[in-house]
C-alpha cells in the first residue's frame, strides 16, 4: 500500500499529478493495446508470434511510462524502486526488436545482431538492478538502440513494396523510429528537453489500428461474399438430392439429411422408383465442406450414368468406382446399395466400405453386411451381392457413419447397439416420423455434430 511521504503536501501531489496525467493517459492507452493483442491471441488459440510481441512491447513500453512519473515516484517508499525504474528502460527495447523480426523487417544478418543486442540489454538490466543506475549503462543502450534504429531505417528503405498495409505500417515504424532516435541521442548528448518518444509510438500504434481495421472490414466483406457463395452452393446440392420418394404400392421410403455445415458429402438417391422395385443409394464422401460436396456431386453423375445396372447393386457399384478413380483428388467414397424386388420377393445389397445396412423383420434387427473396397481408391476393387428374402413389414435401414460415431460430451459414441435399439423403438412410426425421431435422438446425444447426418427408412408394405 502507498504511503505519501509526509513531507509532502496535498498542493505538490496535486500539481504533480496535474503535470503527469497526459503521461498516465498514454501509457494507460499503450497498455490498453498490449492487452487487445494479447487478448486477440488467446482468443485465436494459436501462439502469433507478431500479437505476443506486440502485447508485450506495448505492456513493457506503456508500464515504463507509469512508474517513471513523478507521480508514482512520489507515492513509492520502497528502496529497490529506483534501480527497477531505470532497469525497464533497457528492457523495452528487445520485445520491440522481436517484434519487428516476427513482422519480417529484419534480414538474417540483423536478427543475429538482435541477439547480441538483446544479450548486452539484457545484462544492462540485471547490472542496474544490482547496483544502481549509472550513466555508462544508459550512454551503452543509447549508442545500441541508435545502431538498431538507423539499420532499421536502412533496411525500411531498401525495401519497395505494393502491399499498402506494409507501407502503412513500414510509415509508422519509421515515425516511432524518427522519434526514438531523437530520445536515444539526446540523452546521450545530455539534451534537457522533454521526452517526446511516446508521440512517435502512438503513432505507429494508429498506424497498426487502421491496418487491422482495414483488414477487418476487408475479411468482413470476404465473409460475406464466402457465405453467399456457400449458399448459391447448398442450394445447388440440395437440388442433385431427390425429391420425396413417390407413391408406390409396395415400397414406402423416406430419407433425412442434415449436413455439418452448409454443403457436405453425403448423398442418397433413388436409383429405381416404382410400384414393384425400389433402388436406394447412400453414399459418403471422406472429408467435409466444399471438397466433399463437389465429390458429391460426381457420386450423382456415376450413379445416374449406372441406372441400366440398378438391378444388379455389385456391377453397378463396380462401374461407379470405375468413373470415380482417378478424378477424386485422393478422397475416397463409401456407398451401398439395396435394391428391391417386390415380384421376386427379394433384396440383392452391396457395399463399398460402408456401415452394414439394418433390416427390422418381427421385432429384431439384423445386420446386412457384405462390403468391398471403398470407391474411388482403387481400379480394382470388385463387389459382391448379398441376395435375402424381402418379407412384408420388413424395415430396412441406410445410414451413414455420422449416425453411430456421434459422440457426447463423455466422448462415447452413439454406437451400432443404439441404432439398431432406436429403430426397434420407432417401428410403428411410418418411416417419415421414423426418419425424424432416428435424426433427432442422435443430435441429442450429440455434443457437438462433427460429421454429416443422413438416413433412409423403407418400409416394404405390399398391397394384398
Amino acid at each position: 500500500m502507498y504511503a505519501i511521504a509526509p513531507e509532502l503536501t496535498a498542493d505538490q501531489v496535486l500539481q504533480t499529478f496535474r503535470h503527469d496525467v497526459p503521461t498516465l493517459l498514454f501509457g494507460a492507452m499503450i497498455m490498453a493495446v498490449g492487452l487487445v493483442a494479447a487478448a486477440v491471441s488467446e482468443i485465436r488459440r494459436k501462439h502469433d508470434r507478431i500479437l505476443n510481441y506486440l502485447a508485450f512491447f506495448a505492456g513493457v513500453y506503456g508500464l515504463r511510462m507509469w512508474i517513471q512519473t513523478g507521480m508514482f515516484t512520489m507515492l513509492q517508499s520502497w528502496s529497490f524502486y529506483p534501480r527497477l525504474s531505470h532497469a525497464i528502460d533497457f528492457v523495452v527495447p528487445i520485445p520491440a526488436f522481436l517484434f519487428l523480426n516476427a513482422a519480417g523487417f529484419l534480414h538474417r544478418r540483423a536478427r543475429n545482431a538482435l541477439y547480441v543486442m538483446g544479450t548486452v540489454l539484457g545484462l544492462l538490466a540485471l547490472a542496474t538492478l544490482a547496483v544502481g543506475p549509472r550513466s555508462i549503462f544508459y550512454q551503452i543502450n543509447a549508442v545500441l538502440v541508435i545502431a538498431g534504429l538507423t539499420t532499421l531505417v536502412l533496411i525500411s528503405m531498401s525495401k519497395s513494396s505494393v502491399d499498402r498495409d506494409a507501407v502503412v505500417i513500414r510509415r509508422g515504424l519509421l515515425i516511432f523510429a524518427a522519434f526514438a532516435f531523437w530520445e536515444n541521442f539526446r540523452s546521450l548528448l545530455g539534451i534537457s528537453l522533454p521526452n517526446i518518444e511516446p508521440i512517435g509510438f502512438v503513432a505507429f500504434l494508429v498506424a497498426l489500428g487502421y491496418v487491422a481495421a482495414r483488414q477487418t472490414l476487408e475479411r468482413d466483406l470476404q465473409l460475406g461474399e464466402i457465405q453467399k457463395e456457400l449458399e448459391v452452393a447448398k442450394r445447388i446440392q440440395l437440388s442433385i438430392l431427390p425429391a420425396e420418394f413417390p407413391s408406390s404400392a409396395n415400397f414406402h421410403v423416406a430419407a433425412r439429411y442434415v449436413p455439418m455445415s452448409s454443403v457436405a458429402g453425403d448423398f442418397y438417391d433413388f436409383i429405381v422408383s416404382g410400384d414393384q422395385q425400389a433402388g436406394l443409394l447412400i453414399a459418403d464422401v471422406s472429408g467435409h465442406g466444399v471438397p466433399a460436396a463437389l465429390i458429391a456431386s460426381m457420386v450423382k453423375v456415376a450413379a445416374t450414368s449406372q441406372r441400366a445396372n440398378a438391378a444388379d447393386p455389385a456391377r453397378l457399384l463396380s462401374e461407379m468406382n470405375a468413373v470415380l478413380c482417378g478424378n477424386t483428388q485422393n478422397q475416397f467414397v463409401t456407398a451401398a446399395y439395396v435394391h428391391l424386388d417386390s415380384n421376386s420377393k427379394t433384396l440383392q445389397y452391396s457395399a463399398a466400405g460402408h456401415p452394414p445396412m439394418l433390416l427390422l423383420r418381427d421385432g429384431k434387427v439384423a445386420e446386412i453386411v457384405e462390403n468391398g473396397l471403398i470407391l474411388a481408391a482403387f481400379d480394382f476393387a470388385t463387389y459382391t451381392n448379398a441376395t435375402h428374402p424381402l418379407r412384408p413389414g420388413d424395415r430396412l435401414l441406410l445410414y451413414t457413419d455420422g449416425l453411430i460415431e456421434a459422440a457426447n460430451a463423455k466422448g462415447d459414441s452413439f454406437g451400432q447397439d443404439a441404432l439398431s435399439a432406436l429403430l426397434r423403438q420407432t417401428a410403428e412410426l411410418p418411416p417419415p416420423a421414423a426418419s425424424d425421431q432416428i435424426i433427432s435422438s442422435v443430435r441429442r446425444w450429440s455434443a457437438l455434430q462433427d460429421d454429416d447426418l443422413t438416413v433412409l427408412v423403407c418400409d416394404y408394405a405390399p398391397v394384398d
